[in-house]
């Protein structure tokens, strides 16, 4: 068993020193293993363009924020997933970091952008994987990411307990939807979604909060209000995701047939 959630606020838009104190401050005594953070949660996201977020975004590496998380779950024994605007060379990601006590462990890169984030990053290049949490397998996705089956069923086949998923959620399908990925994969979801609203002067955006925590057979364990910030963390037990007979004679994924699924990975065009 591990305690796991998330801590759902509004971030302020280009803020990065700011964002990161309140982070700081809300989590400065938090009792858990496991918190994940909203997707861009240091520094907003309404962006224009790659120029406007060039100047915030960071190589983890050499990271002011990251450094700080890092010594946060050092003296609280916790790690965090939170959503990160890194960059690397000239190219810029939408990402999530898995940061523990001795810092960075993994960092994941947003396959699937959505709408103007095209304008802004680079479509990630690194695969999915797996990571251990104090005996947890815990893997990463971010924001759009849910309305591709593929990514969960993959990180699902590596063997994933829970899904991470820092998120800035506009639309409103995404938290009924992830019941129905918890459920097809047999795993739990954590969605740390943001509040508020960033109006810029290319458009403004208004974010759902509902940031909720689902189990391995689709039960909605905790989910927040649209507003307003909130920490949240329950308790996760593995041994729920690693069962996964659907009933007595069917497994969720040892039923599965691959050979009839080739269509999935043709790339198609409407």
């Amino acid at each position: 068993m591990i305690r796991a959630g998330y801590y759902q606020f509004c971030p302020e838009f280009g803020q990065v020193e700011r964002n990161r104190d309140r982070v700081l401050r809300a989590l400065d005594q938090v009792e858990a293993d496991l918190v994940v953070l909203p997707e861009l949660a240091f520094t907003g996201y309404a962006f224009r363009d790659r120029a406007e977020l060039a100047p915030l975004a960071e190589d983890p590496a050499r990271s002011e924020t990251v450094d700080a998380l890092s010594a946060l779950c050092a003296r609280r024994k916790v790690h965090l997933v939170t959503g990160f605007a890194e960059r690397q060379g000239g190219r810029m990601y939408n990402s999530a970091l898995l940061i523990g006590p001795r810092g960075l462990e993994h960092t994941y890169r947003k396959l699937h952008l959505f709408g103007n984030e095209k304008a802004c990053f680079s479509p990630g290049n690194l695969p999915l994987a797996v990571q251990a949490v104090r005996g947890v397998r815990v893997g990463m996705m971010v924001c759009f990411d849910w309305a591709f089956p593929e990514v969960a069923r993959s990180l699902a086949l590596g063997g994933t307990d829970l899904l991470c998923h820092p998120s800035n959620l506009v639309l409103t399908y995404c938290q009924q939807t992830m019941l129905a990925r918890c459920i097809e994969n047999g795993v739990y979801a954590i969605t740390a979604n943001r509040t508020g609203v960033e109006a810029r002067p290319h458009g403004g955006l208004t974010f759902t909060g509902q940031s909720q925590v689902v189990s391995p057979r689709g039960a909605l364990l905790h989910r927040a209000p649209p507003e307003g910030d909130e920490l949240y963390v329950v308790e996760i037990d593995p041994a729920l995701a690693r069962n996964k007979a659907l009933t007595p004679q069917n497994d969720i994924l040892g039923d599965r047939r691959p050979s009839f699924y080739g269509a999935i990975t043709e790339k198609t065009h409407s």
